[in-house]
């Protein structure tokens, strides 16, 4: 259970994260890559402290689109970040998709080893998509996985409806992919396309039976959503782990122990609720991550 600690002073997270763009310990210094959405400020904030605790001088480029931080770690811009396994695979390498997390994991590694980038650390934080129901009615259904879904849509066709983006509705590796291996079909006019933003407000107000989400979205956490079992596999996993420029990671090996700690401690579920309380609560990505790292044992409270 992860506790709220609003009555930090704001002031001793200042002063720890004043110690990102002080010296280190002889001149450790990294600086540490981020993109454009919560569970990434998160991660490289996380990071950060815990390089800042061992003696790390850290500058951090977080808002950066994953094109965008991609050529930063390749050119030494940014010397690591947390990156995933599926976006890695498919979006920068050009390859299917993997199934197994650690056989995607391994062959990222081993292609971008080629562009001296040292791939280590996946953590169980996948931010991959998923099909999501009210708990109440996953229940009531006995709706647990989607071959649980398969089932009961193939018994009552007809009947449920999905939420989904037009993207993930048209998609081989969307929808159409998941009723293929599942082998089940939402009767025409049963999938209503929107906003990805909007797929699972709808679902909450009961508009819709399912609908698509990622993982560790927040969303998910605040309207009580079961997230149903991929039991086939059929989504490639997008796992978090470190990308690290080779040059730095030989420098500095220790970083890959300092890291272990987080990608051995999170997972989806708490960096869902890590994400909520950012993204729905309103705390501050520092508190957060200063909190949760102080609870866990990493930092000691100030």
């Amino acid at each position: 259970m992860i506790k709220s600690l609003k009555l930090i002073p704001l002031l001793i997270i200042t002063v720890i994260l004043s110690g990102c763009s002080g010296f280190g310990v002889a001149g450790k210094e990294v600086t540490v890559g981020g993109k454009n959405f919560t569970e990434q400020y998160l991660l490289s904030e996380m990071t950060a402290f815990l390089l800042v605790e061992e003696g790390f001088k850290v500058n951090q480029m977080n808002n950066l689109g994953s094109s965008v931080v991609r050529s930063a770690l390749e050119n030494g811009q940014v010397d690591m970040m947390w990156e995933y396994t599926g976006t890695a695979l498919i979006t920068y390498m050009g390859e299917e998709s993997i199934a197994d997390p650690e056989a995607a994991f391994q062959k990222v590694k081993e292609i971008d080893s080629e562009n001296d980038i040292h791939w280590m650390n996946m953590s169980g934080v996948n931010n991959t998509y998923a099909l999501v129901m009210r708990s109440e009615q996953s229940e009531e259904l006995g709706i647990k996985s989607i071959s649980d879904l398969s089932a009961y849509i193939n018994d009552n066709p007809g009947e449920l409806t999905m939420a989904a983006d037009a993207e993930f509705a048209n998609r081989s590796d969307g929808l159409p992919g998941v009723e293929e291996t599942y082998g089940f079909e939402f009767g025409s006019g049963q999938v209503r396309q929107m906003d990805l933003g909007l797929t699972q407000r709808t679902l909450n107000n009961e508009q819709v039976d399912v609908s698509v989400a990622f993982e560790t979205d927040a969303t998910v956490r605040s309207y009580d959503l079961v997230v149903l079992e991929d039991d086939k596999q059929f989504f490639p996993p997008y796992r978090a782990a470190v990308a690290i420029n080779q040059e730095v990671y030989e420098e500095y090996p220790e970083i890959e122990e300092i890291t272990a700690r987080l990608a051995e401690n999170l997972n989806s579920d708490i960096m869902r609720e890590l994400n909520y309380l950012v993204d729905v609560e309103g705390q501050s990505v520092s508190v957060v991550a200063y909190e949760w790292l102080v609870e866990n044992g990493f930092l000691e409270e100030e």
